[in-house]
């Protein structure tokens, strides 16, 4: 979908506009109030429009403005309304505007008078752009024509402030639908390799700076942990490297994110039941929100030197794969016995953690879809997540919020970290079947040597089998993606 900005309407296929509930009618509609006759009037007050959030009334004008049809969309309470209120409105008008088959879409950036004329063409268009993603996949049958096929954008007397908001709602939701596609996508074909490549790809695109390393490369760098990891399969390890503002790093300051890209997991010896594996094609789905989020960081431009890294592997059985009671080495010299081959995602992530530090960061943060013990306590209304430091986890909290990818801080405390013990090793990788999401994070902790550090357990947010949330589709959410790039541009703030 082509994205353009107007100064006013015309005569598009539909046209999306906001009404509150309670009969309040938004700036924009009391303009198209007064062009027909007060008809929004009338039907606000008979109760037809009702203005309640997730609502929607189609009109045809008949000439009497120039747009073929109106999509009215409730917009909810105005005393409650907020960025996520416009994402979701206007989710819903443009998955109308799709069912309509309108081509040409117009679009009132909605709730400028709550939320102002930028947040609101930020909000809006990520909206519409989300609410109308698709993934196709495979399938042999020709994919639906993608309808709206332009998104125009009415500015009215705001026009530098909506265009640079509609532009960055753009960027925004593509990075977000890169992450869903890569998470949707079949583990033969989104192997290591194909993350790596699709990494330069992107990268050569936004003006990154990119470095993929191979096996050689990884072992030269003593990344045990991951290496183990990738023993079991056929596929190529890979360490993805991706940089903004390298020639800058002096002067700004450093942001770390890593994500966990475990293209497809068996658990390895410590198999998983076949109804445990369906699903696991998403265990990559945190490095698939840092390959997107580096994306947008790098077509906003901030003004941060942010780092991407992303571990990635499969974890599958084989004669050469590692096995329980191993001890390997990761790259920081300290030895880890092998307890389950199924927390295999904590081993790769250390390695990254060690290898974050060389950028002397002030912050880092890692996601990934680590453990099913997150997904029972809290399922996928909220990430957990794990912080050292008060300012960082204020950073993730707000961030959240804002694009609800909600986070739920969860205990570091010494009592987990002693259940890590191991007679053979430095450490075990997992430390018993109770409160297995804080015994990883402290186990992560051990490879961190920076004070500002987070981690966020994503498991059971990364993918949907429904959703109830209009721009979130089921399959692949992409969750991470906007509260990265969320996080990024409020850091100076």
């Amino acid at each position: 979908m082509t994205l353009q900005i107007l100064a006013e309407a015309g005569d598009h296929d539909a046209l999306i506009v906001g009404v509150y509930e309670g009969g309040t009618l938004s700036t924009a509609a009391e303009g198209l109030n007064t062009a027909l006759g007060g008809l929004l009037t009338d039907l606000t007050t008979s109760g037809d429009l009702s203005g309640k959030a997730g609502s929607n009334l189609i009109l045809y004008p008949r000439g009497q403005i120039p747009a073929k049809r109106l999509i009215l969309v409730g917009l909810g309470k105005r005393d409650d309304f907020t960025s996520d209120s416009a994402r979701r409105a206007a989710a819903v008008g443009a998955q109308k505007a799709r069912d309509l088959k309108a081509g040409r879409l117009g679009l009132y950036p909605l709730g400028v008078e709550v939320i102002g004329a930028e947040n609101a063409a930020s909000a809006s268009v990520e909206g519409a752009l989300l609410g109308t993603y698709t993934y196709h996949g495979q399938k042999t049958t020709t994919a639906p024509e993608p309808f709206p096929t332009t998104l125009e954008v009415i500015a009215g007397v705001d026009q530098d402030l909506v265009k640079a908001g509609a532009f960055a709602g753009q960027i925004i939701a593509e990075a977000a639908m890169l992450a869903r596609t890569l998470t949707n996508l079949p583990p033969n074909i989104c192997t290591p390799e194909y993350l790596g490549e699709t990494a330069q790809e992107m990268a050569a695109k936004v003006g990154l700076r990119v470095e993929v390393l191979h096996r050689t490369q990884i072992e030269a760098l003593k990344m045990g942990a991951l290496l183990a990891v990738a023993r079991g399969s056929r596929s190529e390890p890979r360490f993805i490297i991706l940089e903004h503002n390298a020639a800058q790093s002096d002067k700004l300051d450093t942001v770390v994110l890593v994500g966990k890209g475990i293209t497809f997991d068996t658990g390895g010896y410590s198999i998983k039941t076949a109804e445990g594996m369906v699903g696991m094609k998403g265990d990559m789905a945190g490095g698939a929100a840092v390959i997107a989020a580096m994306q947008a960081v790098a077509r906003l431009n901030l003004p941060l030197h942010v780092v991407g890294l992303v571990p990635t592997c499969d974890n599958r059985i084989s004669d050469d794969a590692y096995v329980p009671q191993e001890v390997v080495t990761a790259s920081n010299g300290m030895t880890i016995e092998i307890i389950s081959t199924d927390a295999e995602g904590r081993l790769i992530l250390a390695d990254a953690l060690v290898f974050a530090a060389r950028y002397k960061p002030a912050a880092v943060v890692n996601i990934a879809t680590l453990t099913g013990s997150k997904s029972i306590a809290l399922g996928p209304a909220a990430a957990a997540f794990y912080s050292t430091d008060d300012g960082l986890r204020d950073k993730l909290i707000h961030a959240g919020k804002a694009v609800n990818e909600l986070v739920w801080q969860m205990p570091l405390l010494p009592a987990y970290d002693k259940l890590l013990e191991s007679k053979t090793a430095d450490m075990k990788n997992t430390g018993g079947r109770f409160g297995g999401a804080n015994i990883a994070a402290m186990f992560l902790k051990r490879f961190v040597t920076y004070p500002a550090w987070a981690h966020i357990d994503m498991a059971g947010n990364d993918t949907l089998d429904s959703s109830d949330v209009s721009y979130v589709p089921a399959g692949g959410t992409g969750f991470g993606a906007r509260l990265f790039i969320e996080m990024l541009r409020r850091w100076q703030g």
